[in-house]
């Protein structure tokens, strides 16, 4: 299976020996995760994630799930690096990036909350929070997901 294969890369980045050698690899498939970005459990690049390009600031979080051309990255790429105010992008866990969507951070760090949605080809310019469904340029909140639940209503029986 491709989404086997990619993911596997994606976690084999971190092994002592052969993870440049996986980094390389996704790089030439078109997938640019820096050694850097930490990655949580159960991670999908859907359609083997053609076009993604992640910042190396960036920590994903468990069943996360990622379509081809997503970024995510610096909202001030006209300055150096030492002039940013960027801190990083957050991703927690539960989150969808629809195809060719883009997570761009001006300043601080960015969080895409639990659960959310991002819409295709949505520009995120501004935090989210949990389950909640974002869309177009620049995004914002088009309303909640109805199949999310958040862990503390699971665990509560809500």
């Amino acid at each position: 299976m491709a989404r086997d294969l990619y993911s596997n890369l994606v976690y084999a980045r971190s092994w002592p020996i052969l993870g440049r050698l996986a980094y390389y690899t996704l790089k030439l498939l078109g997938v640019e995760i820096p050694l850097s970005v930490q990655v949580g459990q159960d991670f999908e690049l859907a359609h083997g994630g053609f076009g993604v390009v992640i910042h190396p600031s960036t920590v994903i979080g468990d069943r996360v799930k990622i379509y081809p051309g997503v970024g995510l990255g610096r909202a001030d790429i006209h300055r150096p690096a030492s002039e940013s105010h960027f801190e990083g992008i957050l991703l927690e866990a539960e989150v969808i990036l629809s195809t060719g969507a883009k997570v761009i951070c001006k300043e601080g760090v960015l969080r895409v909350g639990r659960g959310t949605i991002l819409g295709a080809n949505a520009v995120l310019l501004n935090s989210t929070g949990e389950g909640e469904i974002w869309g177009g340029v620049p995004a914002r909140c088009l309303g909640l997901r109805q199949d999310y639940q958040s862990p503390i209503a699971r665990v509560q029986g809500i």
